[in-house]
């Protein structure tokens, strides 16, 4: 029993980071669950890595589809019956570039919330008895610097002229999900922590980044993997603390 592999769970996990993400952690010897919308292409992700000798599994996974999370989460009970790890990566970025934060549209706000917020909270409650099941569960959401007030009301930081209100709103509500969940789970052996991957070259970004996906992918593996010393309720970036 001691020797099986450690089971996550990574969310839009198709491409970009998530993908990236799946990689590195199979390497490390976990059996990861790639989830994505369609299950025909988070089977075609899961092929190319299989064919890598990687152990990984297609799931069908619409985050902002409650009976997708709950089929999904049964799937994992009947077959595993806990979850080591879960990676809330899915996440969309729907702001106009164009426009300013007061001319955003209400619909790019409920859409941005649906899948950043309310779609992370509603799948970690959903797999959060599985987690407990496991020896020392992990769960790592994906956020970003763009959450941080302390950056976005410094002059001198590099993304105070960078304001995607609906965006950074719902990574900055991801945080504060984050310290109430590692608040609430303090004292057992579950730990939760919020990442910022980098800023990093994916289709949400347009092309535009300064590093790759493997290298984006990097903080959420390490805090996925962390040991029984490792932190609760910390927003990091490669070990280093980032700015609430």
């Amino acid at each position: 029993m001691t020797n099986q592999p450690k089971i996550a769970l990574v969310t839009g996990a198709t491409r970009g980071i998530g993908l990236a993400t799946t990689r590195q952690l199979a390497q490390a010897g976990v059996h990861v669950l790639l989830a994505g919308r369609s299950i025909a292409t988070a089977a075609q992700a899961a092929q190319a890595l299989q064919s890598e000798g990687l152990s990984v599994e297609p799931l069908a996974l619409d985050v902002t589809v409650p009976a997708s999370i709950a089929a999904a989460a049964a799937h994992v009970q009947s077959t595993y019956g806990r979850l080591d790890i879960l990676v809330n990566n899915a996440g969309v970025l729907l702001d106009a570039m164009d426009r300013k934060p007061s001319e955003q549209s209400l619909q790019v706000w409920r859409e941005t919330f649906d899948t950043n917020v309310f779609a992370l909270v509603e799948v970690t409650q959903a797999f959060l008895p599985l987690l407990k099941a496991a020896a020392a569960g992990r769960i790592v959401n994906l956020s970003s610097q763009l959450a941080s007030f302390g950056l976005h009301t410094d002059p001198a930081s590099p993304i105070y002229d960078f304001k995607l209100p609906a965006y950074n709103a719902s990574k900055s509500v991801v945080n504060a999900w984050t310290v109430h969940l590692a608040h609430e789970l303090r004292g057992t052996p579950l730990k939760v922590n919020a990442v910022h991957p980098g800023y990093v070259m994916t289709d949400m970004n347009g092309g535009n980044g300064e590093i790759d996906a493997e290298a984006g992918a990097k903080t959420s593996v390490a805090m996925a993997l962390l040991d029984d010393s490792g932190p609760s309720g910390s927003f990091t970036h490669l070990g280093k603390a980032l700015p609430w």
